[in-house]
């Protein structure tokens, strides 16, 4: 038995070294036929494998848009089956019935989100530029371009539109860190003033070469400034027609403002492009995938660049009401004719926060998807000098204007309580940090805004100084002071002790009442952070006096 076990293992260890020498031939023949192959067949592989990973890395659609024969993909629209707004404007509309083809060579919504921020061929022409003075004092510039009809007077940057005249006001409100330069918003300004309207460009707090002026920064829920110059305009070219455009978070701050103000808006009709929607949903999507993360790191530095421009500011003031931001919780009561355009592939604005439902059930909404379109860009033609979405809003607001479904302003009776869909992010006051750490409340009082001036810009929306400023504006009510008034009491050294403890006594019975928690947390975090140092010094005392009783004792003994 032990021999036949000694030859059994004999012979395993003979095949397993013979199976091996066998691999290890294989692998040496293996390798000799690598070794034939050329090296530019590798080059070859490697690069169409490069290929296969960039081209799904950016999503790009030029084989599918190949094999459709370069025909586009079709729009989708959805709405309410019995949309007023859908029948008597949106169904005459062509362009969102149509279908949309991307660029050729710009087949990838990343590469035509980068195109429109790196190139986007803007049309060159200069604006009239118009500082606002907001009712906080805050200042805006209101950049504005007059158009015309006439083939060989067009554009006229430095006239003023009279009161009476009835020629339609577009009032655009950029996107994130953009302004009247940006050469979306230049595309949309030049087409809109080229069909005879007027068109304003209301540029944020901050941007557009105008600096903060007020303790109040723009934010994506931030509808007051909108609100203001849409009443101002309102009031002072009363017989013009207001258009609002809204494009990325300009759109969620207009889908908000229209929510907000319902009836009471004095828009005829509005349009709003690449809305985020949904801000929460949006801030996950951003950092979701590598791609996503360098999106997210140009808006963060077009942010920094933002906070450099006003860093005198940010160390005295703290926004703390950064809530409700989101228009999609708006939309729903939107009352006036709206057309929402989104892209399905858009790389910043995730498809995922788009308000379908909402959006079907509001009869004044249209919403138009379209398969590929990137962020803002939907260039179309083969040179790329056209952008859809422009004419499709163009379009839209031609056959708006000329129905019988243009908004009118309904005036609202307001109750004794003012009950308002506005959020708190507008109404709330703000907390003004000094350098000493002093936090102080203010509220957001309301006083009548005015115009401060009008300068002319070029295309770099650089501020002409030398021009004349125009000051207007309107004076407040005068308000009956009926306060009354009394001698000062005797400046006595018991008063002002007594006056000083009430006045401690008060502020301390205010912050116990407020924050009873938050008093005693901070209790909590004082004892718990000051105790080693506090236990050190107990030790040390009793046990110095622990060892001069010991001593004393061992003494009289």
């Amino acid at each position: 038995m032990l021999a036949v076990l000694l030859s059994m293992s004999f012979s395993e260890e003979s095949s397993s070294s013979s199976s091996s020498s066998l691999n290890g031939d294989a692998y040496a023949l293996l390798f000799n036929a690598l070794r034939l192959i050329p090296i530019s067949h590798y080059l070859l592989a490697l690069s169409l494998l490069f290929v296969i990973v960039i081209y799904n890395f950016l999503e790009f659609h030029f084989v599918e848009d190949l094999f459709s024969g370069f025909r586009g993909s079709p729009v989708r629209l959805t709405f309410n089956s019995s949309s007023p707004i859908y029948d008597g404007v949106v169904s005459k509309c062509k362009i969102v019935h149509g279908r949309y083809l991307v660029t050729p060579w710009l087949s990838s919504p990343h590469i035509q989100t980068a195109f429109l921020h790196f190139f986007g061929r803007p049309p060159c022409f200069s604006y009239r530029r118009q500082l606002f003075r907001l009712s906080d004092g805050g200042m805006i510039a209101l950049d504005w371009l007059m158009g015309s009809t006439g083939p060989g007077d067009f554009f006229h940057a430095n006239n003023f539109i009279s009161k009476d005249d009835t020629t339609p006001i577009a009032i655009v409100i950029p996107g994130l860190t953009s302004d009247s330069a940006a050469s979306y918003i230049r595309h949309l300004v030049f087409n809109t003033a080229k069909r005879g309207w007027n068109v304003v460009v209301s540029n944020h707090r901050g941007l557009g070469g105008v600096s903060i002026t007020s303790d109040c920064f723009y934010n994506a829920g931030w509808t007051e400034d909108a609100r203001e110059v849409i009443e101002y305009l309102h009031h002072e070219y009363p017989k013009a027609p207001l258009f609002a455009i809204g494009t990325s978070i300009g759109a969620n701050i207009l889908v908000k403002y229209l929510g907000e103000e319902g009836e009471k808006t004095p828009v005829a009709g509005a349009a709003a492009i690449c809305s985020p929607w949904d801000l929460l949903i949006g801030d996950r999507f951003i950092g979701r995938r590598l791609i996503q993360k360098i999106y997210d790191r140009a808006l963060t530095i077009g942010l920094q660049d933002y906070a450099q421009l006003n860093v005198m500011l940010f160390p005295q003031t703290v926004d703390t009401y950064y809530r409700n931001c989101s228009s999609s919780t708006y939309v729903g009561n939107v009352s006036i004719p709206l057309l929402c355009i989104s892209s399905l592939d858009d790389p910043v604005c995730t498809v995922e926060a788009i308000p379908l439902d909402e959006c079907r059930a509001n009869k004044n909404v249209v919403l138009a998807t379209t398969w590929h379109g990137g962020h803002l860009a939907f260039f179309e033609g083969i040179t790329a000098a056209g952008m859809w979405w422009v004419r499709a809003v163009n379009e839209y607001l031609g056959v708006l204007h000329s129905s019988p479904y243009m908004h009118v302003q309904k005036k609202v009776q307001e109750p004794g309580l003012h009950l308002s869909t506005e959020s708190s992010i507008d109404q709330g006051p703000y907390l003004n940090v000094s350098e000493d750490g002093m936090v102080a409340a203010v509220g957001n009082e309301q006083t009548r805004n005015s115009i401060v001036g009008d300068h002319q810009t070029n295309s770099e929306m650089v501020l002409d100084t030398e021009q004349d400023e125009q000051l207007t504006g309107a004076k407040s009510d005068a308000v009956p002071n009926t306060d009354r008034t009394c001698e000062p009491p005797a400046n006595t050294p018991d008063t002002e002790l007594r006056n000083l403890t009430a006045s401690v006594t008060s502020c301390w019975n205010q912050l116990s009442q407020r924050n009873k928690r938050s008093m005693w947390l901070l209790a909590y975090v004082a004892i718990i952070t000051t105790w080693p140092l506090v236990g050190s010094a107990l030790r040390f005392i009793f046990g110095k006096k622990r060892k001069n009783v010991l001593s004393a004792t061992l003494t009289k003994r």
